[in-house]
């Protein structure tokens, strides 16, 4: 029950980033940085994928994702409709390894050291959702101040 809801709010919040993506009204301004506000919706999006692609795709679909963490915030200017299929992308692969996950191994330790302590398989793909939905209101903010055309 909890993998089904799990991929349900994974995918939902992976269709509004591309909503959110989509909707800017000029492609450039994905890449805005200004005032006190440190990372672009670009950036934060390529993050977000990376993490996903990462932390689900890597060690539970076992897909071979490797990830360039300083890319994710120093790349600019990458079109709308690269970050669009990279989200689609990391739609698949979330679902897969999803689809994979047995309700047993969420009770399992999370294989990779990410806080000070092992948590549980569970635990840690909670946090991805909150992750998620973190940097997705950023991106909307941005979006809303930044996309004032």
């Amino acid at each position: 029950m909890l993998i089904q809801t799990l991929k349900s709010l994974f995918l939902r919040d992976l269709k509004k980033l591309r909503d959110e993506i989509s909707l800017y009204r000029l492609e450039e301004n994905i890449w805005i940085v200004e005032n006190s506000i440190s990372n672009s919706a670009g950036n934060l999006c390529l993050h977000l994928i990376g993490n996903l692609q990462t932390y689900i795709g890597a060690e539970i679909g076992k897909t071979g994702y490797i990830r360039d963490r300083p890319a994710e915030f120093s790349l600019k200017d990458i079109p709308r409709s690269i970050l669009l299929d990279k989200i689609d992308d990391t739609m698949a692969v979330v679902t897969n390894a999803l689809d994979f996950l047995s309700e047993d191994q969420l009770d399992e330790l999370y294989p990779i050291l990410v806080f000070e302590e092992k948590t549980t398989t569970a635990y840690f793909l909670i946090h991805l959702t909150t992750h998620l939905t973190y940097h997705l209101g950023q991106i909307n903010y941005h979006r809303r101040l930044l996309d004032q055309c």
